[in-house]
C-alpha cells in the first residue's frame, strides 16, 4: 500500500468522529460533511509524520473550521432581516438527503440543536468539545485562543443556556412533562382518543398569524376540535421535542433542528387548560429554549 492510500485510511478511521463533532459544531450535516472535507484536503497537505495523536490533531482541525464558518454565519445572519424557514419542507436544499438529516438530528436532540444555534461561536465550540467528546480546556483554549480559565467560562455560559431555568417546583415540572409528553405520544402516534382524553373541555388554542393562511390569529375552543387540529400535525409532530419553553414544560417543533414553532401550554389538575402556538419569527426569537433531562 502506498503513502497516499496509507494516509487515506487513517483518514477513514477518523471520519464518522469527525463528522459527528462538526454536526454538533454546525447543526447541518452538509456543512459538517464541508467541515471534514476541508480537515482531509489539510491532512493530505501537511506533514504528519510527527503527529503522534491523528485524532486528536484531526479534531483539532476540523474545530477550528467549525468555528470560522460559525462565525462567517453569525455575520451573514446580522445582516440577514429573513432569519426563518418559512416552512419545514424548505429547510432541505442542498442535497443532503433529508431522512438521514431527521435520523442525525434526533439522534442529537432537536431541542439541544436549538440551544446551541444561539450560542456565540466560541461559546459552542467549548461546550460541544468539552461537554460532548471530552476534550480538554487547555486545548480548547488554544482554539478560541483564550486562556484555559476563560475558555472554562465559556462552557459554562454555554451550559447554563443548555439547561436553562425552570419557573416552577420540580414536582410541577415532573407533572407537566407527563402530561406534554403524552400530548405529543398520542399527536404522534395519531391517537384521538387518547388526546381528548389529556384536554380539558373548555381548552383554548391559540396561533399566531405565522401558522395557517389565515391573516389573522387562529382560536380553536374544546377538546374535541383541538384533537382533531393536533391529528392534522402528525407529521410535524415527527420533527417536535418535549423542551423546556420560557421556564415551563413546552414542544420546540424544529426540523433539522431549525426552530419552526413552539407549543406553549397551560396544565391545571393533570387537563391542558391552553395551548399557545407561537411561529412568527420576531416572537420565536424572543422565547427561551433549553433541553430538558431525560
Amino acid at each position: 500500500m502506498d503513502e497516499s492510500s496509507k494516509l487515506t485510511e487513517r483518514f477513514e478511521e477518523h471520519r464518522s468522529h469527525l463528522r459527528a463533532v462538526a454536526y454538533r459544531m454546525l447543526g447541518s450535516l452538509s456543512e459538517a460533511d464541508d467541515a471534514v472535507q476541508e480537515a482531509w484536503l489539510r491532512l493530505d497537505r501537511s506533514d504528519t509524520s510527527e503527529v503522534e495523536n491523528l485524532g486528536g490533531w484531526l479534531t483539532t482541525v476540523v474545530s477550528r473550521v467549525c468555528l470560522n464558518m460559525l462565525r462567517s454565519r453569525q455575520s451573514r445572519r446580522e445582516d440577514s432581516i429573513d432569519a426563518y424557514p418559512t416552512d419545514p419542507a424548505a429547510v432541505r436544499e442542498d442535497g443532503v438527503d433529508p431522512e438521514q438529516e431527521a435520523v442525525m438530528a434526533d439522534s442529537v436532540g432537536l431541542a439541544l440543536l436549538v440551544v446551541l444555534d444561539k450560542l456565540a461561536p466560541a461559546e459552542r465550540l467549548a461546550f460541544v468539545l468539552h461537554d460532548m467528546f471530552s476534550v480538554s480546556f487547555d486545548e480548547i483554549a488554544a482554539m478560541v485562543e483564550k486562556t484555559p480559565a476563560a475558555t472554562r467560562q465559556l462552557a459554562s455560559r454555554a451550559r447554563r443556556r443548555v439547561k436553562g431555568v425552570p419557573l416552577v417546583p420540580d414536582a410541577d415540572l415532573t407533572r407537566q412533562r407527563a402530561v406534554v409528553d403524552a400530548f405529543l405520544a398520542a399527536t404522534r402516534g395519531g391517537n384521538f382518543d387518547a388526546l381528548v382524553t389529556l384536554l380539558h373541555p373548555g381548552v383554548v388554542l391559540t396561533a399566531d398569524t405565522a401558522v395557517g393562511p389565515s391573516p389573522r390569529p387562529i382560536v380553536v375552543n374544546g377538546a374535541v376540535p383541538v384533537a382533531t387540529g393536533a391529528m392534522a400535525a402528525m407529521q410535524r409532530a415527527l420533527a417536535t421535542q418535549t423542551a423546556l419553553v420560557d421556564g415551563v414544560v413546552g414542544l420546540a417543533m424544529a426540523p433539522y433542528g431549525q426552530l419552526f414553532l413552539v407549543l406553549r401550554f397551560t396544565v391545571e389538575d393533570g387537563l391542558i387548560t391552553a395551548i399557545d402556538i407561537v411561529a412568527e419569527p420576531e416572537r420565536l426569537s424572543r422565547i427561551e429554549i433549553a433541553v430538558l433531562d431525560a
